[in-house]
């Protein structure tokens, strides 16, 4: 995980790691640590990150984004954007209700 200058992380945030966690094979053997791959979170530079979210790995939060307090973050964050809900869904994008691919209207 990587955060930028000026970012604020509320209480509780959970940060995951792995795609696909699973403690054994498809063999039923447990599984050893070249097993896993750990895949980066970025948080650029003024994002705000509410308490009790939860972040799931291999995304990037925008540049002044703000994640409402126990979202559910399962993919990109557009800058300026305000995100809410399980899953996470824009809810205000560059200030004002847009248009945008999974907008809340």
């Amino acid at each position: 995980m990587t955060l930028e200058d000026e970012v604020f992380i509320g209480h509780g945030v959970t940060f995951t790691n792995d795609r696909h966690p699973r403690s054994t094979n498809a063999d039923g053997s447990m599984q050893v640590e070249s097993d896993w791959q750990c895949v980066k979170t970025l948080v650029k530079r003024g994002a705000a990150i509410g308490s009790g979210a939860t972040l799931l790995c291999g995304i990037t939060i925008g540049e002044r984004s703000l994640v409402g307090a126990g979202s559910v973050v399962t993919r990109d964050v557009p800058p300026d954007s305000i995100v809410v809900g399980n899953p996470a869904r824009v809810l205000k994008f560059g200030g004002r209700t847009e248009s945008y691919a999974g907008a809340v209207s």
